[in-house]
């Protein structure tokens, strides 16, 4: 028994610092953003100011990328496309790659404990609850993990408010984080790939890899629109059939009433 008590104690104080941890990530991210909101999306937007900050981190340039690119995925709304592109830049295809993919995975663990410590309270920070209940279609869906997966892999796709929609299911934070870890991978390389030929002059080969990158974006807005329209008439459909059933179930009521 002493041995169940002692693991509940320790499952509830991991949880404790989680939540701490994760409400410390939020004042990090939303503080700045307050107090420097058009500075700072101005810098987040600009690849040449983030390169030479993380440049003048000498020695902890990575730690420096890891750490832009998590408080850009906790505060949702400044853009990631400018980190990618510098991590690219900075320290190559590969490295780049793993530094944005290993931020992509811290990030996912503060947001996801951070909307199931503060609920709503935190989605609503960065969102509006009308686009939150605009994608009910992913958090109710039965097949929420297979479809955010999806998502995740479509480039264009709103990859960080998803991450937080995430959060509001009971899906495990593991699964979230490996969903979307994975998931991001297509647009993370791509990203990374061609700033990597830009930085060693290789002007062509970038270009094409942001012509393709920029076409498969388009149509994967076109598909995820697509595929957020068919779970909303899905959804639809499953709700006017309880209702239904429900009406059906009260009508027979009085006939069973009048037959006893």
């Amino acid at each position: 028994m002493k041995r169940k008590v002692l693991g509940k104690h320790t499952i509830e104080k991991r949880h404790v610092i989680f939540g701490v941890a994760a409400c410390v990530a939020l004042l990090a991210a939303a503080v700045p953003l307050v107090l420097y909101g058009p500075d700072l999306f101005m810098f987040f937007a600009d690849g040449e100011r983030v390169r030479a900050w993380v440049d003048a981190q000498g020695a902890f340039a990575p730690l420096a990328m890891v750490a832009l690119i998590v408080v850009q995925i906790v505060a949702a709304v400044l853009p990631g496309e400018p980190l990618e592109l510098g991590a690219g830049y900075i320290f190559g295809f590969w490295e780049g790659t793993a530094l944005c993919m290993a931020a992509g995975l811290v990030g996912t663990f503060i947001v996801v404990t951070l909307v199931r410590t503060l609920g709503m309270k935190a989605v609503e920070l960065f969102f509006s609850r009308e686009k939150i209940e605009s994608m009910k279609w992913l958090q109710d869906s039965a097949r929420f993990e297979l479809l955010m997966f999806v998502c995740f892999l479509i480039p264009g796709t709103p990859k960080d408010v998803m991450t937080y929609v995430a959060g509001l299911t009971r899906c495990p934070v593991w699964r979230i984080a490996l969903i979307t870890t994975v998931g991001r991978i297509p647009s993370i390389v791509s990203s990374t790939m061609a700033a990597g030929f830009a930085a060693s002059g290789d002007w062509v080969a970038s270009a094409v890899v942001v012509a393709l990158t920029a076409a498969f974006a388009a149509a994967g807005v076109g598909l995820y629109a697509a595929i957020a329209r068919r779970e909303r008439k899905k959804e639809q459909a499953a709700h006017m059939d309880v209702v239904a059933r429900s009406s059906t179930q009260e009508a027979s009521k009085p006939e069973k009433r009048l037959a006893a």
